[in-house]
């Protein structure tokens, strides 16, 4: 992996050593990676420079404690999923930068549809960031946190019989209390964070923030991360884009509603390798 942006020496270094000789371009084949499709500049970086890159900044005097990322992946042509999924569109690469961004949050939240999907599984505690995780205050492993209005959800899953950190539900006050009751039943907390069947956004980072999970991050769906965008409440996007076509009628990233102005975010950082961009923007 090698980083584009921001520049830095070891950047212009990088760059030197992918801008092969002609010599060297004809050993190559004519191409310019090498036989394991890394840039000749680039190395495979340690868990460790995956999460000092992603770290979460700290909160300046005045701003909000709670920092809502979120974590998706895209085509060249803007798919966000093929065959429903996004695993066909993802990398070993993007799948490093996914566990490490788990990693570093407190909570994970995700939509009922995308957990039906992905077929998701509790966060599991992993040693190689075990200290870190420590040294900032945080459990083992994050908690995931379903968006559902309907707790329409298999409580025989692993998520709800063997987390390691108990499975949150974020859901409206008018949830059927039937739902609500086999969720608590089943080992889950639920978390109302709206005041009809729905959640809000905003509500639903303050009712986290309360619970003291302030690292916060999100993996979608498309529906949920259209409404957070809706809603004006997320800090930050990290990107992956694969260099895959894939054409269809596969949803985009954020789905729902356009907002009135759109939002512009600034570029914080550029990552690369094998064609795969991994890519960081903040609130402008």
């Amino acid at each position: 992996m090698r980083r584009l942006f921001p520049v830095t020496d070891e950047t212009v270094t990088d760059r030197t050593a992918a801008d092969p000789a002609p010599a060297d371009l004809a050993d190559e084949g004519g191409g310019a990676r090498g036989a394991h499709g890394r840039s000749p500049g680039g190395h495979e970086w340690s868990l460790d420079e995956i999460a000092d890159a992603y770290a979460y900044p700290e909160p300046r005097p005045g701003e909000p404690v709670a920092w809502l990322r979120a974590n998706m992946v895209s085509t060249l042509d803007g798919a966000a999923q093929h065959d429903g999924r996004s695993q066909p569109i993802s990398s070993a690469t993007d799948m490093r930068v996914f566990g490490t961004l788990r990693a570093l949050a407190d909570v994970v939240i995700v939509g009922a549809e995308t957990v039906r999907q992905e077929q998701y599984r509790p966060a599991r505690a992993r040693a190689e960031f075990a200290e870190r995780r420590e040294a900032a205050g945080q459990g083992a492993a994050p908690a995931i946190a379903i968006v559902s209005a309907s707790l329409d959800l298999d409580f025989s899953l692993p998520l709800f019989t063997s987390p390691l950190v108990p499975t949150l539900i974020l859901t409206g006050a008018a949830a059927a209390p039937d739902r609500v009751a086999a969720a608590e039943k089943a080992g889950a907390r639920v978390v109302t964070a709206g005041d009809g069947m729905g959640v809000e956004p905003a509500r639903a980072v303050r009712a986290l923030a309360g619970l003291g999970h302030t690292r916060l991050l999100t993996e979608g769906g498309p529906r949920l991360l259209g409404q957070v965008v809706a809603a004006g409440v997320l800090d930050e996007l990290c990107l992956t884009v694969s260099p895959m076509l894939t054409a269809g009628g596969a949803q985009r990233i954020a789905g729902g509603p356009a907002v009135a102005v759109p939002q512009r975010f600034a570029l914080v950082s550029l990552l690369e390798e094998d064609g795969f961009l991994y890519s960081r923007y903040g609130r402008a």
